[in-house]
């Protein structure tokens, strides 16, 4: 079994991969206070949750949008499971081009997903990742990443809405009935969810025009399901994405690992 992680800014899923098929995911809060001990309990309390020995474990791949983690959870799968962790990174050999101004700084969910989008369903692509923020990322006829554009994630802007105001409250992600809310709960979520996917709608429009074709559109990410079903473009969704690609990438770089 391989194992991917897939690190962000506010959870870790983890994937288990028995040749090339998915097995199981698990997820947990990313905690910038967990030493490398406790991150290994963790990993391996949601490994025995799903069943999985630590002797399955063949190889390990992390990509990570959170440096500070990457020591911890590296020392972490090191003792778990003896083995040295593959890292997304600079040098990683993806099969794909990285085309923008600063190839290091591209993140490595960004070229996991990249990679995912290529070699499962095709390129040209467009890829969007609806994370703690929203990326919406580009792979052009020859698979390779050729830019993103970031916006502030669906539970930025709730957070801000109720944090940076008197008189809002917290609220759930439940679909208001209509668009022009009568009560201030679906006033907000009108806004959030309607106008997260306006955002996404009027944003594959502008990318289309600029690419010179109509992309596919791949979405991924912990709040695609609630927005993407409200989006009037034709989107397809893959909440893994993120771990097939780290997958793919795993079985390119064993052999140099």
């Amino acid at each position: 079994m391989i194992l991917a992680l897939d690190i962000g800014n506010t959870n870790i899923d983890i994937g288990g991969f028995k040749e090339d098929k998915l097995s199981f995911v698990s997820t947990f809060s990313t905690d910038f206070s967990k030493t490398e001990d406790e991150y290994a309990i963790c990993i391996s309390q949601h490994l025995a949750l799903h069943g999985a020995e630590k002797s399955q474990i063949k190889g390990v791949i992390v990509s990570s949008v959170v440096p500070p983690l990457n020591s911890v959870i590296k020392k972490a799968i090191k003792f778990l499971f003896d083995t040295e962790p593959i890292f997304v990174g600079p040098g990683i050999k993806s099969g794909i081009g990285i085309q923008c101004d600063t190839p290091s700084s591209v993140g490595a969910d960004l070229i996991a997903a990249s990679v995912a989008a290529h070699y499962i369903y095709g390129s040209p692509a467009l890829v969007i990742d609806l994370g703690t923020a929203t990326k919406m990322t580009v792979v052009n006829n020859k698979g390779a990443f050729i830019g993103t554009s970031i916006i502030p994630g669906v539970m930025m802007g709730m957070n801000a809405l109720a944090e940076k105001t008197a008189q809002l409250p917290k609220i759930s992600l439940d679909v208001p009935q209509s668009v022009i809310a009568k009560n201030t709960s679906d006033c907000m979520r009108s806004g959030v969810i309607f106008g997260n996917a306006s955002v996404i709608d009027g944003m594959i429009e502008r990318i289309n025009e600029e690419y010179g074709e109509k992309l596919s559109v791949y979405a991924t990410g912990g709040f695609a399901s609630v927005i993407v079903p409200h989006c009037k473009h034709e989107i397809k969704t893959d909440d893994y994405l993120v771990l097939k690609g780290l997958n793919i990438l795993y079985q390119k770089n064993r052999i140099l690992h």
